[in-house]
């Protein structure tokens, strides 16, 4: 129990429960008080999205989340993550599906939340790892090359091709 309370996952296909959106947010922290809520939506850059809601917090949501974006699903699955406050974030390709902005938005916020924290992100998006402090590079299974991302992108490999092709898409 100690150790699921202090690790915030996000799976790349987050599950969300026919519940209200507040609901599956709480889900992360059962004692959470609405105030823990909203803010945990406002870093995880969807309380906007959710105030457009005519039911706002209190929308039902259809099954796995289905009446939503899956830039939403994600972000508030991101929120769930962040509300527990853990010691170890675990994000598994969950900024795939939001617009760079956003995904911009949410990265400044989790650098702040990460200070004294293992922040572990898995990502086919550069733009998403651009912050870390290391970069590891996975090609067939097995680490290729690691380093911060300038460093990376000033060196021919794969990080470079693969943030190249980024740039032009």
């Amino acid at each position: 129990n100690q150790l699921r309370d202090n690790i915030g996952y996000v799976p790349q296909n987050p599950f969300l429960f026919s519940e209200t959106i507040e609901d599956n947010i709480r889900f992360g922290m059962k004692n959470a008080s609405m105030k823990d809520i909203i803010e945990a939506c406002k870093k995880a850059a969807v309380h906007e999205n959710i105030l457009e809601f005519r039911e706002g917090y209190q929308t039902l949501l259809g099954e796995r989340g289905v009446n939503l974006s899956g830039g939403q699903i994600q972000r508030i699955s991101i929120a769930r993550a962040i509300i527990k406050n853990p010691k170890i974030l675990l994000l598994d390709d969950c900024l795939s599906s939001v617009d760079t902005d956003t995904e911009e938005e949410i990265l400044k916020n989790l650098i702040k939340i990460s200070k004294n924290k293992t922040t572990l992100i898995v990502s086919h998006r550069v733009s998403s790892l651009k912050h870390a402090n290391l970069i590891l590079v996975f090609e067939n299974g097995k680490i290729v090359q690691q380093g911060k991302h300038l460093d990376l992108i000033g060196i021919e490999g794969y990080y470079k091709k693969l943030f190249e092709k980024q740039q032009t898409d």
